[in-house]
């Protein structure tokens, strides 16, 4: 483990994440997912002359679309916990 990278090495909690600074970072993540789902759907579509890359993209899309829906989860269980 390299401890110069370790943040919380001399269990100092002065560099914690803060439940509304969490909910800041899970929110930003669910932005990007969003983004990065609706790019791979639309390149997608667009593909015609190779079927395993479309297919594959289709595949990409699915995974950040179940993230997404696991963000979501998580920010609504934090929410509700405030």
């Amino acid at each position: 483990m390299n401890h110069n990278k370790d943040y919380d090495r001399d269990h100092d909690r002065e560099d914690m994440l803060t439940d509304d600074l969490l909910i800041g970072v899970l929110e930003a993540s669910y932005k990007i997912e969003n983004e990065l789902m609706r790019q791979y759907i639309m390149t997608a579509e667009r593909i015609h002359n190779n079927e395993e890359l479309k297919d594959r993209l289709q595949n990409f899309a699915q995974g950040n679309a179940k993230r997404t829906i696991q963000l979501v989860d998580e920010l609504n269980r934090m929410k509700n916990q405030k």
